[in-house]
Order: C-alpha cells, then sequence, then structure tokens
C-alpha cells in the first residue's frame, strides 16, 4: 500500500475531528516546516500570512516552547496582536495545539471548531494523529539510486523517453522508478517530489 494512501486517511481524520479547519506544519526546520497541510479558510490564511502572524502567533510560541497538547484558552502566553480573537472572527473560535517532535524538526499542528472547546477525548485522538502524521512525514535520510537517477533526469529537464534511453530502460520502467520515489518523499507529482528531494539535501 502506498504511503500517501496512509497519509491520506490520517489528514482525513483528521479534518473530521477539526470542523472549523487545521493547519499541519509538519517538521519545521529553519522556522519553515518541510511539509505543509491546511484545511483553514483561505480568507484567514491569506491575512495570518498577509499580516505575518507566524512570529507572533501564541499558539506557534506554545509548540516551539513544549512538547504535548493545549487548548488555546489555556495558552499563558501573551497575545499581543490579538491573533486568537481575529481568528475567531473568521470562525476559528476555539483549538487546540499539539507539538511533537525535537525542536531540531519540530511538527506543529493546530486545528479549530467554531461551536465549542474540544473535550480530553478529542485532544487526545488529535494528539495522536499529530504523532503519528509527524512520524509518517519524517524525511527518507536516502533514496535508492535508481530512485534518484530517474529524479536527477527529469529534474534535469529530459521528457520520459529520453531520461529512460540515457540510462538504457523501458519509458514505463522510468515511470515506476519515479513513482517509487514520490511514494518515499510522500509526494503527489514528480515535480513535488524533486522539490522535497532537493530540500532534503537527497539530489
Amino acid at each position: 500500500m502506498s504511503k500517501n494512501i496512509g497519509l491520506d486517511l490520517l489528514l482525513h481524520r483528521l479534518g473530521l475531528e477539526s470542523p472549523a479547519g487545521y493547519l499541519a506544519g509538519l517538521h519545521i526546520r529553519f522556522a519553515g516546516p518541510l511539509i505543509q497541510y491546511q484545511t483553514y479558510s483561505q480568507k484567514w490564511i491569506d491575512h495570518y500570512t498577509e499580516q505575518g502572524y507566524a512570529l507572533r502567533d501564541p499558539m506557534v510560541a506554545w509548540g516551539f516552547a513544549r512538547e504535548g497538547a493545549s487548548r488555546w484558552s489555556e495558552i499563558e502566553l501573551p497575545d499581543t496582536f490579538g491573533i486568537f480573537e481575529k481568528a475567531a472572527s473568521y470562525g476559528l473560535v476555539y483549538g487546540v495545539v499539539v507539538a511533537v517532535g525535537a525542536l531540531s524538526s519540530r511538527s506543529i499542528i493546530g486545528c479549530a471548531r467554531a461551536d465549542r472547546e474540544f473535550t480530553n477525548a478529542e485532544i487526545e485522538r488529535i494528539a495522536y494523529l499529530s504523532k503519528t502524521l509527524h512520524e509518517v512525514t519524517d524525511p527518507p535520510e536516502s533514496l535508492t539510486q535508481a530512485q534518484s537517477q530517474a529524479l536527477q533526469l527529469i529534474a534535469d529537464g529530459h521528457r520520459y523517453a529520453a531520461a529512460a534511453a540515457k540510462i538504457g530502460i523501458s519509458e514505463s520502467a522510468l515511470k515506476a522508478r519515479l513513482m517509487s520515489a514520490r511514494n518515499r518523499l510522500l509526494a503527489r507529482t514528480t515535480a513535488e517530489a524533486i522539490q522535497r528531494a532537493k530540500d532534503y539535501n537527497l539530489l
């Protein structure tokens, strides 16, 4: 079974637990996540990005300060810019944050709903899903020679037929290697796989 299928199921379950959406920044390094998934409203994401809230968000600060889970309402950090109040105006009234992993590769997941606080049982499920997402998306330490060779050829601008001919295999065999590389990198497209391989210093 493809790792992407397992990832899709985890994200689906996280979505069911987060009626007003979620944002999962996975394996944050040098202030940016290697992988990010989000289902918050695009209007809120746009506003959040335009205002540069990530560097001022108490939820993010909490996530870097400790591992575990907390309701937004229980975060005892100053919200100087009123981010939680502003989020509520976009339907993100109640929330929970989960932080997982070493500080050098921390994953921070925020989940929201509009109607009520998250229950303890819901927070436990979200924490479990967050931990599993963190583990599943842990970047591979290497690619096989066949995988990296196939990705490099496409990255260099070769079309499938030309790339296959260059290394003496069939086009279908090349596509199989690319699919294998996509699965290993949890990428949906070859272009995404190439970018992630570069981000992980594997190409």
